[in-house]
């Protein structure tokens, strides 16, 4: 006859096994560890985002979905009861149908989310992707619903109400009499509320456009910028951002001009330094008002940008190295700058440890006092229950998959992502915020996942 073991000794022989399985694949790579949410489902038909992260004044974090050919929300995440709502629909807010209407919905939040001085946060909406039916209306020379452009909203979480600013470039006739089949979507809103304006980016052209507070009225400021750009405001007002050949365009709201100036890397000019097939800049800019740090989506390096230099002066980017060494770097709407000045960076590379396949997301931090830039660790998942993953792709209410590949798993069962990180915070506490997909997942780094590596 068997007799029952203590539990003690049972948990003793299971504690060995998973000590055996740890010293057969012993990992080679430091883990920065994230408790995973699943964001609503409702929200989305591909379980993805984009750039779209912010935290509140009220603490809380809030992000952008994207539902192709039917809507787009903004989601409330509150950190201490770890419950999501949705506080903007996009379609209720501008008067569109609330049920699917293809191409012409208002698809996606792709705005990196702007908190004003007031607490609103600005977002801005922009168009999907024709449907695998409308493809073939397309293919057949049948016309599909057109997309009108994209709105600027805000939500202020004091008063939990939305505001609709309007379509900064709408599909007019005339445009139609030229053969235009769109309007433009929004890629950009950045708030100077102490002034009364806005500044808004279009996509796909990327025109760069100023809205008065007091007239409700927009005006094209004639600058074409970079692809999927945002605007930053120096320390002297003077609204910011990057042109289609890579140099610094300017607005003063002072003198009500704008400006473009060079910008170089020591003698070359930065489009040269950097190599035509780099793309999507993406900045932020310090507490000195002074000193923006830039990263490209496709490119390992981070420069540093002095903004301080008059209308017409040439600015100096300087080169401070690779974030991390690797092959095919992804790294978008991630760069973030700490309360405590270090600036933090995720990047994907593919994984060459021949320990698993598949790529591996590494956060950096740059220590701008000493010009080191340090590893933190690659992203793993505490909570892999988060969701469930072995049922496979769901299905949309029209019957397309949601996928939910998004994940894989290293040869010690470390949860991480697969595909890219989509944007990336860090709060006023420190506390660290990113999203990724399939499914669209916020993930946070606890306060005991994010430790200094040990000296070399």
């Amino acid at each position: 006859m068997l007799r029952t073991l203590p539990m003690s000794l049972l948990l003793l022989a299971f504690g060995l096994a998973l000590g055996a399985i740890g010293q057969e694949h012993p990992s080679p790579l430091r883990y920065v560890r994230a408790k995973a949410f699943h964001i609503p489902p409702e929200t989305t038909t591909e379980e993805s985002g984009y750039f779209s992260l912010c935290e509140g004044h009220d603490g809380k974090i809030y992000i952008g979905t994207a539902a192709y050919g039917r809507n787009a929300y903004l989601v409330e995440f509150d950190p201490k009861t770890e419950a999501m709502r949705v506080v903007l629909d996009t379609h209720k807010l501008v008067g569109l149908p609330l049920s699917a209407t293809g191409y012409a919905a208002q698809s996606k939040l792709h705005t990196r989310n702007h908190v004003g001085a007031s607490g609103k946060i600005y977002v801005g909406s922009k168009q999907g992707y024709p449907s695998e039916a409308e493809k073939k209306l397309l293919e057949a020379g049948q016309p599909i619903p057109e997309y009108l452009g994209g709105y600027v909203m805000s939500y202020d979480p004091k008063t939990q109400s939305s505001e609709n600013l309007g379509m900064p470039k709408p599909l007019t006739a005339e445009q139609r009499a030229k053969g235009k089949k769109e309007g433009q979507g929004v890629i950009d809103v950045t708030s100077d509320e102490a002034r009364g304006i806005l500044y808004v980016i279009t996509c796909e052209d990327q025109h760069w456009m100023l809205y008065d507070m007091d007239s409700k009225t927009y005006r094209d400021l004639g600058v074409i910028l970079r692809d999927q750009p945002n605007t930053i405001i120096d320390a002297r007002g003077r609204g910011t951002a990057i042109t289609f050949d890579y140099q610094i365009a300017r607005y003063d709201p002072q003198t009500k001009t704008v400006s473009v100036s060079p910008l170089l890397v020591g003698d070359r000019k930065f489009s040269e330094f950097i190599g035509a097939d780099r793309v999507h800049p993406d900045w932020r800019i310090a507490a000195d008002g002074k000193t923006a740090y830039l990263q490209l989506l496709n490119d390992l390096r981070m420069f540093k940008i002095d903004l301080s230099a008059d209308a017409g002066v040439a600015l100096q980017a300087i080169d401070l190295g690779n974030r991390i060494e690797g092959e095919n770097p992804d790294s978008r709407g991630s760069i973030s700058i700490g309360p405590d000045g270090m600036v933090y960076s995720m990047v994907r590379i593919d994984n060459k440890t021949g320990f698993g396949s598949g790529h591996v997301h590494h956060l950096v931090r740059h220590e701008p006092a000493s010009g080191k830039m340090v590893d933190m660790g690659v992203l793993a998942i505490t909570n892999p229950e988060f969701f469930d993953f072995s049922k496979g792709p769901g299905k949309n209410e029209d019957g397309t998959s949601r996928p939910t590949h998004g994940f894989h798993r290293l040869p010690d069962g470390t949860l991480t992502p697969l595909h890219v990180v989509l944007a990336m915070i860090v709060t006023r506490d420190g506390t660290i915020y990113a999203t990724t997909l399939y499914p669209f997942t916020l993930m946070r780094i606890e306060r005991g996942g994010l430790e200094d590596p040990p000296a070399r």
